[in-house]
């Protein structure tokens, strides 16, 4: 055991692989095509879990507020370019809307959390700051793919109705806004769904964590409504940032919406 946690041996790791070999079977028994799909993903997911405990060590016991900001810079680029390849629409000019939608609301909520409710000492404590912005940045990547996915199909679909509003004399703004509503909505779904099944139908991960860990159930609880609060917060800046942010990428500078046709 270390720190309260059973520790996993590298044979029962690398056994409990095992377990993928079920989605293989049904990838091939079906054929979905997905077997390498599902070969690669296990591959990247050993390796870079690893990798990241490797580098969580060394900040562990040599952090320095430049190392630990540095590291957080690098997962929110990451988590740019991944949230940027989900959104199936061409659009020019994404990645910098995404990158900043992302890093203002995950580091803002992150610091909040850190400073304000776990009192983290110092303040860049890489033990408090790295899993908390982890958990806040990968929760808004995948909310804020979601979010501008459906924005930009959405405003596609409606493409005879933004050119008639915009001929009406409405703005880009008030054209885009039944999109911008269900693209947010459309955001925010999935976290609060999590939150009402939240101890009904599941223990999530960092409630999870600290119970394996041996900590008080009630003061595993506590966190994980924490926890649940800050990606709720986060996810909502988020998606409402990027969207606010790109949507005008479907409109000309005088206002008027962009056909297929017609986009640089």
């Amino acid at each position: 055991m270390s720190g309260g946690v059973v520790d996993i041996g590298y044979v029962e790791l690398f056994a409990a692989s095992a377990l993928m070999l079920v989605a293989g079977l049904v990838s091939w028994k079906l054929e979905l095509g997905q077997t390498k799909r599902i070969a690669v993903s296990a591959v990247r997911a050993f390796v870079q879990l690893l990798a990241a405990g490797v580098v969580l060590m060394f900040l562990f016991k040599y952090q320095t507020w430049w190392l630990v900001l540095l590291a957080l810079g690098i997962m929110v680029l990451a988590a740019t370019q991944i949230a940027t390849a989900r959104v199936k629409s061409s659009i020019r000019g994404l990645w910098p809307a995404v990158f900043v939608s992302l890093f203002a609301s995950s580091m803002t909520v992150a610091f909040v959390v850190v400073e304000g409710v776990i009192h983290a000492d110092p303040w860049y404590s890489a033990r408090e700051l790295i899993p908390i912005a982890g958990m806040v940045i990968g929760n808004a990547m995948s909310a804020t793919a979601v979010a501008v996915d459906r924005l930009f199909s959405d405003l596609d679909s409606r493409s005879g109705e933004m050119f008639t509003l915009v001929a009406l004399g409405a703005t880009a703004k008030e054209a885009a806004f039944p999109s911008l509503k269900a693209a947010i909505g459309a955001g925010m779904t999935p976290i609060l769904a999590s939150m009402s099944a939240a101890g009904i139908v599941t223990i999530p991960g960092m409630m999870s964590g600290q119970l394996l860990a041996g900590a008080d159930p009630v003061s595993a609880a506590k966190y994980q409504i924490v926890v649940m609060l800050m990606l709720s917060a986060a996810n909502t800046v988020a998606i409402t940032l990027a969207c606010y942010l790109t949507y005008r990428k479907r409109f000309s500078p005088d206002g008027y919406y962009l056909d297929k046709g017609i986009r640089g």
